[in-house]
């Protein structure tokens, strides 16, 4: 029988021409996006970390909630400032938008990592009031998807009202067999109990596995199985597969305040 190739399942630049390059593009547009003229409060420290900071983009007048992006990067690599202009579309439509930042393995694991995000999400909570929107691409996507669980106890959960995984991890056991997993030192037990897929949502959730139409076949897979897992509780989850979009192509709507992924984030 022949063994999935699972390096090649998870490498996204290796089959996106010109992927090398968007690091380096998204935080000089992140930069211009800063110094545009939008109000930006910046390094927000939710906790003692060098990393363990946030960011807040504000609307015109008063806000309509808090609407919250997590960055991804395999828990291992960017950071929070490469990716404020994706704050747009919601702050256009009235809405703070908090942007976390948090350690990277392998000096935290992705268990630390989820209760760092918890952590900066309360902090962003007491200065934003009203509903709570969650979205995160990749291990952001992962990591929105694990503030669904029933497992962790958020004093802000009960004003969350959506939650949108953008080509998000929900199944990190086969991670456990890729060369990534050197950083990010997974054993069995920490991928079973941070996998969203295999754990309770939160009674009352509302979620949302985005998934760009021409990704890898495994981000496809993984959207489709956390909206699988979750249809056997009483609680709202559907996969939308967008368009052609690629891994990172697919976030680019959430800088539109017009767009379908902005309006899925907003609206639910």
């Amino acid at each position: 029988m022949t063994m999935k190739d699972w390096d090649d399942a998870y490498a996204n630049m290796a089959h996106v021409s010109g992927s090398a390059e968007m690091p380096a593009h998204w935080a000089a547009e992140a930069a211009r996006y800063r110094a545009s003229g939008v109000k930006v409060e910046e390094d927000i420290a939710y906790g003692e970390g060098a990393r363990q900071k946030l960011d807040i983009v504000w609307p015109e007048g008063r806000p309509i909630g808090l609407a919250v992006f997590v960055h991804g990067g395999y828990w291992m690599r960017l950071c929070k400032s490469d990716w404020t202009q994706f704050a747009e579309g919601a702050r256009a439509r009235g809405w703070a938008v908090a942007l976390p930042g948090y350690t990277l393995t392998p000096a935290a694991r992705i268990t630390d990592i989820t209760r760092e995000i918890a952590a900066a999400i309360a902090v962003a909570a007491e200065r934003v009031a009203g509903p709570i929107r969650l979205s995160g691409h990749s291990a952001g996507g992962h990591l929105v998807a694990r503030m669904a669980c029933a497992d962790l106890e958020l004093a802000f959960a009960d004003r969350i009202e959506h939650v949108l995984s953008i080509s998000g991890l929900h199944d990190l056991r086969p991670l456990m067999r890729t060369a990534m997993n050197d950083t990010l030192r997974l054993d069995l037990a920490e991928a079973r109990s941070e996998s969203p897929a295999l754990l309770e949502p939160r009674p009352g959730t509302r979620l949302v596995a985005w998934v760009g139409g021409g990704e890898r076949p495994e981000f496809i897979r993984q959207a489709q199985l956390m909206d699988i897992a979750w249809q056997g509780f009483d609680v709202a989850t559907a996969s939308y597969a967008d368009g052609i979009h690629h891994h990172f192509s697919v976030i680019e709507g959430l800088k539109d305040p017009d767009s379908a992924i902005t309006a899925r984030l907003i609206e639910g």
